[in-house]
């Protein structure tokens, strides 16, 4: 499957107007629900909802959602920050709590 045909398989998110992935008591990054990263948002909150938290399993699954996106990420770093980050908590980085911020605040 492609990205778009995982996003069509994946709960909408319209009632959330972003995530704050935190650290302990930091947030430490945003992902927007707008154009460019709406499918972030998706793929996140999925995660979230599944796995509790974006640990190496869900950082993992994350990867497969993303599916030919991961690898572009992987040859580009930086180019989709989102994925890199799942890619550090595969490798072993910190584990991630997701907080849905709903639309309207």
């Amino acid at each position: 499957m492609n990205f778009a045909d995982v996003l069509a398989l994946l709960p909408p998110v319209n009632h959330i107007a972003r995530l704050e992935l935190v650290n302990g008591d930091a947030v430490v990054a945003v992902i927007e629900n707008r154009p460019g990263s709406a499918g972030s948002v998706r793929i996140y909150a999925w995660l979230a909802e599944n796995f509790g938290r974006i640990d190496r399993d869900a950082a993992l699954q994350g990867l497969v959602l993303y599916a030919e996106h991961s690898e572009d990420a992987r040859g580009h770093p930086g180019k989709h920050p989102n994925i890199d980050r799942l890619y550090a908590i595969a490798a072993g980085g910190t584990p991630l709590r997701v907080i849905p911020i709903p639309a309207g605040q």
